[in-house]
């Protein structure tokens, strides 16, 4: 299995970075008194997917209804109160309601108590020049133009792709970004690999949802299909819970901190939406077991109780 192979290079990478991180720290330990067992652990890692924020300047509420701000600082409170802390925090898109550079600068307060290291990414109600300028020191993020970038900090690589033509709601990625991600995946097709893109690349059944669906699919599909270390795709958009198999690996979608999306299938349904649930994904990284993703609900709940 590709997994063992992976395993034994990177007990030899962790080696390195463990000895390297030793000598900058001046710490006196030799990697090869850690052991086998203890390099495995240092590559579990959790990765926290929040999505669909709504973020609005200070004191406006999302569709002068719901305090999504409110809701955001109570999920950052929840990743601090985990048993594990997070690795790692992505946020897949809608980071604000209307892209404006206030709105931004609310985010940036908000996710100050966030201990662990923080990847943005772009949805249709972002802007990009405005969500650069307020993360002028996140160095993966390109200059201009789509905002595709990776991640080779971690465990887990993290590929991510600007699924937002500016002013559309769909998603759809052109042919040089699907050129992109083909030579990024290309360059390294051991490393377990998670895509993030905004709009889930999938029919959902909700109509008025998939009226805004990332579009033209095949394409992508093809290049995400050609390599077998991509663990999983990534998503937000929905304001649910979804997964689906797709191009040889499985599609997660993150519901919203904010509001749900009414899960209706008829064709004539109208579009509703509820104030929670409000949720995240917890993906948990093992190179033993693999990838398992865990939906974690925010909130103040009766228990716990004393069984299970």
């Amino acid at each position: 299995m590709w997994h063992r192979e992976f395993i034994r290079e990177s007990l030899s990478a962790v080696s390195k970075i463990v000895s390297n991180q030793a000598r900058r720290n001046r710490l006196c330990f030799s990697t090869g008194s850690l052991g086998v067992a203890n390099l495995l652990l240092i590559l579990i890692m959790l990765i926290a997917q929040l999505s669909d924020i709504h973020v609005r300047p200070r004191g406006l509420l999302y569709k002068g209804l719901v305090d999504s701000n409110r809701m955001f600082s109570e999920a950052i409170e929840h990743l601090q109160e985990l048993d594990q802390s997070p690795d790692l925090v992505l946020l897949t898109g809608d980071l604000v309601d209307e892209g404006h550079p206030d709105e931004y600068e609310m985010v940036k307060e908000l996710v100050r108590p966030l201990k662990a290291p923080l990847l943005v990414l772009p949805g249709n109600h972002d802007q990009r020049q405005a969500l650069l300028d307020a993360f002028p020191d996140h160095a993966y993020l390109p200059v201009s133009g789509p905002l595709h970038y990776f991640s080779d900090d971690h465990p887990v690589r993290i590929v991510a792709l600007d699924s937002c033509p500016p002013g559309r709601h769909h998603g759809e990625i052109d042919s040089r970004g699907l050129e992109w991600l083909f030579d990024t995946l290309s360059a390294d097709k051991q490393k377990p690999t998670l895509v993030l893109l905004h709009h889930p690349p999938f029919v959902c059944g909700i109509p008025y949802l998939d009226d805004y669906r990332y579009i033209n699919h095949e394409p992508l599909a093809a290049v995400i299909g050609a390599f077998t270390n991509v663990e999983a795709v990534l998503c937000g958009h929905v304001h649910r819970p979804m997964f689906r198999r797709w191009a040889g690996t499985v599609v997660a979608a993150c519901p919203s901190t904010a509001t749900q999306i009414a899960l209706q299938f008829q064709s004539h349904a109208s579009p509703r939406s509820y104030v929670g649930p409000p949720a995240c994904l917890l993906h948990l990284w093992d190179p033993v077991q693999g990838l398992v993703s865990h939906i974690s609900y925010i909130g103040k709940y009766p228990g716990p109780l004393p069984f299970f």
